[in-house]
């Protein structure tokens, strides 16, 4: 089985569903990639939480060491790690995944996963989507974003 993203409807909807985005690998500096793509999402009204050892706050949004150290829910994982690092992600996004099944759909944490351009790890998005999570892979959050919903 191949993986295959979402459709544009699948994504706006996505898009509009989520409120709180832990981007792993959110770097402190400006110049990096993570960083600008986290701005511009925030500044479109989305809370950023930075996953990020040993940084205390990105963007103004205090940081933590793993996704498992966030005490709230988030809806969206966005991963800017290198690829050999996704499996990983994924399990940890699973862990907790599984552990927020009862509540209802829009309280699970988290319900998608997005992995960034130029990331690919077919076998660990297949693995999230058979778990039941929404998964993107091998694109730009924010081109999206922009493509999608400010057209």
């Amino acid at each position: 089985m191949n993986f295959s993203n979402p459709d544009d409807a699948t994504l706006r909807a996505l898009l509009d569903r989520v409120r709180t985005i832990a981007v792993v690998g959110l770097s402190p500096q400006p110049a990096r990639p993570s960083y600008r793509v986290a701005q511009a999402m925030q500044r479109y009204g989305y809370r950023i939480v930075p996953v990020r050892p040993l940084v205390d706050e990105v963007l103004g949004e205090k940081a933590y060491a793993s996704l498992a150290e966030i005490p709230f829910a988030v809806d969206l994982v966005d991963v800017f790690r290198a690829a050999e690092h996704v499996p990983a992600i994924v399990e940890q996004c699973l862990a907790l995944h599984s552990l927020h099944r009862p509540f209802s759909a829009m309280d699970r944490l988290p319900g998608a996963i997005w992995i960034q351009e130029g990331i690919v790890h077919e076998a660990a998005a297949l693995r999230a989507q058979a778990a039941g999570m929404t998964v993107v892979m091998d694109r730009c959050l924010l081109k999206e974003y922009v493509r999608l919903k400010t057209e």
